[in-house]
């Protein structure tokens, strides 16, 4: 992803091949929303208007830019899991051995499946926290950017569920699947807080 341009990204993605999907998709929604975050933080830092919530933006910022790089490594990491995925799939099935060993592969690459966007989720998370903390000191000139960036981590929550849940549906250890389920469910609490962080912008601006 980082010597990736959009152009070719998207190109990518739009092509029958199955990688990148739409777990790439939902981490690059959590880099987008990072990036805003960053962004207003640098358009707020060293204005005196806004010198009160200086410590906080400096903080954002840093949190923000390492929010992005990791998003970005999850998206290069969700296409390696939907492969070997796919790869444990195409194992024989001929003998009640082969059969065994394929069941075995499937379930444990089904795990690092659900894990990859069970990270993205969580970065996700962390950009909606980001989004909370500076509200309230960011350079009113790029508000919007704020409520823009909480939408796009939403969008990655979104996302980023949709792609655990059809991994842990195929999943038989039932304790897994209920420790997977229930840490998506924790993240998935910052959709209500994207939701009043745009709601908030809105009201603030006008519209």
């Amino acid at each position: 992803m980082d010597d990736e341009t959009l152009a070719g990204f998207l190109t990518d993605l739009a092509s029958p091949a199955p990688t990148p999907g739409g777990g790439a998709a939902a981490a690059l929604h959590a880099a987008l929303g990072a990036a805003l975050v960053s962004m207003v933080c640098n358009l707020t830092v060293g204005k005196p208007r806004y010198s009160a919530h200086e410590a906080t933006m400096r903080s954002a910022r840093a949190d923000a830019d390492s929010a992005r790089v990791e998003a970005l490594a999850l998206a290069e990491a969700d296409a390696r899991a939907f492969s070997v995925v796919t790869d444990a799939y195409k194992l024989p099935k001929g003998t009640d051995a082969e059969r065994a060993e394929r069941s075995r592969a499937i379930q444990t690459a089904l795990i690092g499946a659900a894990e990859v966007p069970l990270r993205t989720a969580a970065v996700a998370a962390e950009v909606v926290r980001l989004c909370a903390a500076i509200l309230d000191g960011a350079n009113v000139n790029v508000l919007s950017d704020v409520g823009v960036a909480a939408a796009s981590a939403r969008a990655a929550l979104d996302s980023a569920a949709i792609n655990v849940r059809v991994n842990t549906a195929a999943m038989t250890d039932p304790g897994i699947r209920d420790a997977t389920t229930t840490a998506l469910a924790d993240h998935l609490t910052s959709v209500a807080t994207a939701d009043g962080i745009v709601r908030t912008v809105g009201e603030r601006i006008g519209s």
